[in-house]
């Protein structure tokens, strides 16, 4: 019996083994793809809006839609005086819906933005750093228990409008890793984010400018058709079918 349970613990050593390593090759490979992104790049300036309210706005109204149609949205909303969270508190939401009808499914998001809108008054007196404050974890499950609000759109509230070190994973983002062996298909949202999380020191600003930069590769190069030409990763392992 005691040689059974001494195997099974050499077999779980190494299990666990084999995943450290492989996360902490990950790690240099996530590290890697940063320095020569920067190198290439330089900072971005991330996120593209004027004060942390209209960053909420952008977040929750890309959702599948392009940057483009939000910009329309949100210079209604700016006309209207409609960009404050006084503001939107007492506007109706068949009128919210109008001023965001340009960004898309515009009654699901003025629903949304509701939803927003309503806890931040509820429970944090409509004070966005108050509703971003606390532990991370905590901040981030507020912000996930809101209606309509997904991890993808709570991190970038989280990183881009109260500043935390909370990685964005978007679909760039995804591609990138697959292509280059860092995640498999099946990799999820929290995987992803949990790999970059291990890799790298808990730095907003870096966390910033790193999403920043794997949105510009994957307008430039790493589209759903690669165009690895010029690439500053087309030298690292990587199979552009993917």
């Amino acid at each position: 019996m005691g040689d059974v349970q001494e195997g099974a613990k050499v077999v779980l050593g190494s299990k666990h083994a084999a995943r450290e390593s492989k996360r902490r090759l990950a790690g240099n490979e996530i590290r890697a793809i940063y320095d020569r992104l920067w190198k290439a790049y330089g900072p971005q300036r991330w996120w593209p809006a004027d004060t942390a309210t209209e960053v909420v706005l952008g977040a929750i109204l890309t959702q599948n839609t392009a940057w483009t149609n939000v910009e329309r949205a949100i210079e209604v909303l700016r006309d209207a005086h409609c960009l404050t969270w006084e503001a939107l508190r007492h506007v109706s939401v068949e009128r919210l819906a109008e001023y965001v009808r340009p960004s898309g499914t515009y009654r699901v998001k003025a629903a949304r933005l509701k939803a927003f809108v309503d806890c931040l008054w509820a429970g944090h007196d409509g004070d966005l750093s108050r509703l971003l404050g606390g532990s991370l974890d905590e901040a981030r499950g507020r912000l996930l228990s809101i209606s309509g609000i997904g991890p993808e759109t709570a991190d970038a509230i989280l990183l881009y409008a109260g500043e935390r070190p909370s990685f964005v994973v978007d679909a760039y983002t995804k591609r990138i890793l697959r292509r280059h062996g860092v995640i498999g298909k099946s990799a999820t949202y929290e995987e992803v984010r949990t790999l970059f999380h291990e890799a790298l020191a808990d730095d907003a600003v870096m966390f910033n400018e790193f999403h920043a930069l794997l949105v510009a590769l994957g307008k430039k190069h790493c589209r759903s058709r690669a165009l690895c030409d010029g690439c500053p990763l087309e030298n690292l392992p990587h199979d552009a079918a993917l």
